[in-house]
């Protein structure tokens, strides 16, 4: 009856489209006149929205973090049906050699068998590093990419993997650093750095650059930092990176001296260890910074020598009772 624009049974030419259900409706006598698609919703009743979305007939979404980004149907190996009736000795052979066929089937070629290991890696990595969801799905979608173009031959998938997902967190700017990703994969931090240049050289991945006020706060919950103490960090923080004092330097390294500096100017008792350990640094990263940053300390009449007093000799404000703010 597809193509009818008046009621058979009144002649009205009033028709309802009811997209839910999928029908036509004539508004005056109420005669279903077409019905032109399958109901997507629910049969039953529902009270609220988790039980609506238990009871719909539609499945989980795609997960491209799955191998066959959850597609496929698995046969269970149980001996019992749906009814949780015992099956016969002949359906629960049957049963199990569809299984094994099945499995066979998800796993036909090399290419597949090294995504799913990969992407078994990549949970694995993404739920010891406590990532989200995002960021995961981003991660697997990149790894296809690899297995696409036949980047993996010849290479280490535990080393590819925590690559990918060092390369995902630069791109969103996720506070991780590659020590830190390595650390909680299986393979030597050297080799993740090298695959991470020829990945982001190879898929062209928009990469940005490491922003040390974002690691700043990581690293002053670590080590247990006061809220003035952090917001003067950010403060000179800013005011060296207007002037490039730390350009090329590593931002970890960066923010444990900016934070150092900060704690020793509001007095609060933070060893360059204690900070350096935080950010995963060494202490002669710290104190190679020192300079940089003592120069960008004393444009704000701020001197090292105490608690970092104020120098007698530096530009003092215009008023003696304002204190030297930073920019």
């Amino acid at each position: 009856m597809a193509g009818l624009v008046q009621c058979p049974e009144c002649g009205s030419t009033y028709l309802i489209h009811d997209y839910e259900n999928g029908e036509d409706v004539c508004a005056d006598c109420g005669l279903v006149v077409d019905v032109w698609s399958y109901e997507e919703g629910p049969e039953w009743q529902s009270a609220d929205f988790e039980e609506w979305v238990e009871h719909s007939r539609i499945g989980s979404p795609i997960r491209f973090s799955i191998h066959d980004k959850g597609l496929m149907t698995t046969i269970s190996a149980s001996s019992r049906d749906a009814q949780g009736k015992r099956l016969p000795a002949s359906a629960f052979s049957q049963m199990r050699r569809l299984r094994g066929w099945q499995f066979r089937m998800r796993l036909c070629s090399s290419s597949e068998k090294g995504l799913a290991k990969a992407m078994g890696e990549l949970s694995r990595l993404c739920s010891k590093l406590a990532l989200p969801q995002l960021i995961m799905e981003e991660a697997a979608i990149v790894c296809r990419r690899v297995f696409e173009k036949n980047l993996a031959k010849g290479r280490t998938l535990n080393a590819i993997v925590p690559a990918v997902v060092y390369a995902i967190c630069r791109s969103v700017g996720l506070p991780r650093t590659l020590k830190e990703i390595a650390a909680a994969s299986l393979a030597e931090e050297k080799t993740v750095a090298r695959y991470y240049r020829f990945l982001v050289n190879k898929l062209d991945i928009h990469v940005s650059a490491s922003d040390p006020c974002v690691l700043l706060s990581k690293i002053a919950s670590r080590v247990g930092a006061d809220g003035r103490t952090v917001s003067l960090a950010l403060e000179i923080l800013r005011a060296a990176n207007e002037r490039r004092v730390f350009v090329g330097k590593g931002p970890a390294g960066v923010a444990a001296t900016v934070l150092f500096f900060a704690g020793k100017i509001n007095g609060e008792p933070m060893t360059q260890r204690r900070i350096a350990r935080a950010a995963g640094v060494s202490d002669v990263t710290i104190r190679n910074h020192r300079d940089g940053l003592r120069d960008v300390l004393a444009l704000f009449g701020l001197h090292e020598r105490g608690n970092f007093e104020k120098s007698p000799t530096s530009q003092q404000p215009t008023s003696s009772s304002q204190p030297c703010q930073l920019p």
